[in-house]
């Protein structure tokens, strides 16, 4: 068999774009991103891991708001791992042969991480809907949020979000954050910039 990069140096080589047939892209894991929607049974979440895991997937985080769910009475389910690209294709082909509805797959690249605090009614304003718009800036993604509501869900709540933003666009995921805090009437406590620790 022929390889098509016959009589071309290997360093271009390397630059061209990798192919499922053994380029190196190909088999370099990136961080990948699915939402799902899952029905409210028990079992459901841990039937949605078992293709990720049994196509190579490294499960990196899942955010699961049970108290939330979406217009077909569903549960919405991020789930984020590492995997190549052959291997996540098969994720996300493995899941819909399951019946797990596959809301969005995409791949997603970060190189900076920023934590922000929120305080406010985080629950009366949708918490669910707050992160799927800071999601939605495109910027950054919800690597990790904690939930603190001491007195009850009537009353302020605080909210601490890890945020991994695609490098050089850190300041536009903050941007967005801002301004949907100002929205929602919520206090945002932003990272220290240009102080040594």
């Amino acid at each position: 068999m022929s390889d098509h990069r016959d009589g071309v140096p290997e360093e271009a080589a390397d630059g061209e774009d990798a192919t499922p047939d053994g380029g190196h892209a190909s088999a370099t894991p990136s961080t990948h991103t699915v939402r799902l929607e899952l029905v409210d049974e028990p079992g459901q979440l841990l039937a949605a891991l078992h293709p990720i895991a049994d196509n190579g997937g490294n499960l990196l985080s899942i955010y699961h708001e049970r108290g939330n769910k979406t217009p077909r009475g569903r549960i919405p389910v991020e789930v984020d791992f590492e995997a190549t690209q052959e291997h996540f294709e098969g994720i996300v082909e493995s899941l819909r042969t399951e019946g797990v509805n596959v809301m969005q797959a995409g791949t997603e690249r970060y190189a900076e991480e920023v934590t922000l605090l929120l305080f406010g009614h985080l629950i009366d304003t949708d918490l669910s809907d707050t992160l799927s718009r800071i999601e939605a800036c495109e910027s950054a993604s919800v690597a990790d949020v904690s939930l603190a509501a001491p007195q009850g869900t009537e009353q302020s709540s605080s909210a601490r979000l890890r945020l991994e933003a695609r490098a050089g666009e850190t300041e536009a995921a903050l941007t967005a954050v801002r301004e949907l805090a100002d929205q929602k009437e919520l206090r945002l406590v932003e990272p220290l910039t240009g102080v040594e620790a």
